[in-house]
Order: C-alpha cells, then sequence, then structure tokens
C-alpha cells in the first residue's frame, strides 16, 4: 500500500509536471514508471495513465482557460471528436494486443518523436 501511495503519488507529481510543460498528457512518464516502478503490466499501465490524464488534463486546461487566452477553443471541438472516437476503438486493439506488442509500439513512438523534435524544426 506504501508503494502504490508514495510511488503513485511521486509518478504523479512529475508526469502532471511534464504534461503541463510539454503537453503530453503526463502519459508519456506514467507508462514507463508504472510498469518499471510499480510492476503494472502494460495494459494496465496504459489503461490506468489515460484515467490519471483525464483529471491533470482537466487541471491544467482549467488553469489555463482562467489565467491565460492560449486554448484555441475551436480546434478543441475538432481535436477531441477525433481524438474520443479514436481512443475508443483504440482501447479495444489495446486490449487485443500483448503486453510485449504494447511495450514495443510504446518506445518506437517514443524514438520516433524524439528524433523529429531533436532534428527537424517546427
Amino acid at each position: 500500500m506504501i508503494k502504490v501511495l508514495l510511488g503513485g503519488l511521486v509518478i504523479g507529481l512529475i508526469a502532471g509536471l511534464v504534461g503541463a510543460l510539454c503537453g503530453v498528457g503526463g502519459g508519456i512518464i506514467m507508462v514507463p514508471a508504472f510498469v518499471l516502478l510499480m510492476g503494472m503490466g502494460q495494459k494496465c499501465a496504459v489503461a490506468t495513465s489515460l484515467a490519471v490524464v483525464v483529471v491533470s488534463g482537466l487541471s491544467g486546461t482549467l488553469n489555463n482557460a482562467l489565467n491565460s487566452n492560449l486554448i484555441d477553443w475551436r480546434l478543441v471541438g475538432v481535436a477531441a471528436g477525433g481524438a474520443a472516437l479514436a481512443s475508443w476503438f483504440g482501447a479495444d486493439l489495446m486490449r487485443s494486443m500483448s503486453n510485449d506488442q504494447l511495450t514495443k509500439i510504446f518506445g518506437i513512438l517514443l524514438i520516433l518523436v524524439g528524433l523529429r523534435m531533436l532534428f527537424i524544426k517546427a
């Protein structure tokens, strides 16, 4: 129980900070941390991370909405609709895959996105 409380709190703090700074939702931190530090399987880590992202995303969004004019609400509406539809079916696909397959996909995605950010100017 202590591992869940302390580990979850530390992972959540780091993920929330990185998510708010980089717009990654924290899953980029939480999924590997849940697997490596908390001993979760990849599927459980992904599902748990998605649930946490709902709460952290609302908190960061509320702060930005109240304290800045940075949110493009038209884009939010369109992108959120597409994301909600894709994530519904993506959750079904995730459950049909093995933990090993998901871990490899996640790792490859992180490498590709990281390389693009390092070497290609926006």
